[in-house]
């Protein structure tokens, strides 16, 4: 049996979709990041090595048959010089509108993984002046509370199931479903007290297209 390419959740586009067209997020990705290596007169050794990739997995990115995850797409970012969103542009040009079903966002990793929460994407690729970052976070009875998020622009937050004391800056919010939250997203914030896990949440990211 011929080798496959790792079993991993995709941003799917459409429910019935056939599955060469599941991965079209990764391969526009792929597709990107090798025209911007060759651009640049690299091998795919070359950009391995300047994003701590190993040519391997750069090589599977190009042909889109993973889902990297958020951390590598920006190594490789930073080591081709280019803003996270270039490596998307190809994507985003043909894309007007980003259907996920259930269960099958992206799971991305972000500073908060470490201590337990889980991101999981529902949407990208839309164009426009304003990129919006829509993520279902789930925060499971092994999570641990955390501030220390901040990040340019605005976030939304719709509490779905659990409780918690969500702090941003100096105050403090006590957040039960259906419960909503909107603020500054460069000011310290984050989980302060988690008083009903497990819980889910909303949070919808907003900021400037560089």
């Amino acid at each position: 049996m011929p080798n496959q390419p790792p079993q991993e959740r995709i941003l799917n586009t459409a429910s019935n979709a056939p599955v060469e067209d599941k991965r079209d997020l990764e391969k526009a990705l792929g597709h990107q990041i090798r025209a911007l290596r060759r651009e640049r007169e690299l091998s795919v050794a070359d950009l391995g090595a300047a994003a701590g990739i190993s040519p391997g997995m750069i090589s599977k990115m190009e042909n889109g048959q993973i889902s990297p995850s958020l951390a590598s797409i920006n190594s490789v970012a930073n080591a081709l010089n280019v803003p996270i969103t270039a490596l998307f542009s190809a994507f985003e040009e043909r894309r007007d509108c980003s259907y996920v079903k259930k269960g099958q966002g992206v799971v991305i990793e972000r500073r908060g993984t470490k201590v337990g929460h889980i991101y999981e994407l529902l949407g990208a690729g839309l164009r426009g002046e304003l990129i919006v970052e829509p993520y279902l976070i789930t925060l499971e009875d092994a999570a641990e509370a955390y501030t220390g998020f901040r990040h340019g622009g605005i976030e939304f937050i719709y509490m779905l199931a659990g409780e918690v004391i969500y702090r941003h800056a100096d105050q403090e919010y006590h957040l039960t479903p259906g419960d909503s939250l909107m603020f500054d997203a460069e000011a310290l914030h984050g989980p302060a007290k988690l008083l009903k896990k497990p819980m889910t949440y909303l949070a919808i990211i907003s900021y400037p297209r560089a």
